[in-house]
């Protein structure tokens, strides 16, 4: 299954240079809109479901790809609110450390680690705070992860 944006962007590669391949291209869009093959409201939704049942992926993360795949932002928002407004964020933050058999970090290297594999899947830094918290980690290792903090912010590439 793909988003409109991104089918959009295959065919073009394709398409015939001009007027004449936008046409077509738009021809074939709405075509395939018509018959039900392209429907980026249930492209959102599956990637959504998949992302958060299958791979345990938090909500920014969802939502950073969707937007790398062409979904307008606000059926990203409505999507996200469906599927992720009944969830606990921390109870899929732990599935996600189980899924990736990650246990309780011995060291600071381990639990920088740990923390940088929870910000990539989409946590939130409270949720990952509170988790390596209960995990008795020293407050000298959460103090030196307080600069990863930033990293939920910035753009993850890949």
């Amino acid at each position: 299954m793909r988003s409109e944006a991104e089918l959009r962007r295959l065919i073009e590669r394709r398409a015939e240079p001009g007027e004449r391949g936008a046409a077509a291209i738009a021809q074939a869009i709405a075509r395939l809109r018509e018959h039900g093959y392209l429907d980026d409201a249930a492209f959102a939704e599956t990637y959504a479901r998949l992302r958060q049942e299958d791979e345990k992926l938090g909500q920014r993360r969802v939502a950073q790809d969707l937007r790398q795949k062409g979904v307008h932002n606000t059926l990203i928002a409505e999507t996200l609110d469906a599927r992720y407004g009944q969830t606990n964020e921390e109870t899929l933050a732990r599935e996600h450390l189980e899924r990736k058999r990650l246990r309780k970090p011995e060291n600071e290297k381990e639990t920088a680690r740990v923390m940088r594999r929870l910000v990539a899947a989409g946590f939130s830094t409270g949720v990952i705070y509170k988790i390596l918290r209960q995990w008795d980690v020293p407050d000298e290792a959460l103090a030196a992860l307080d600069n990863l903090g930033s990293l939920e912010d910035e753009p993850r590439e890949g």
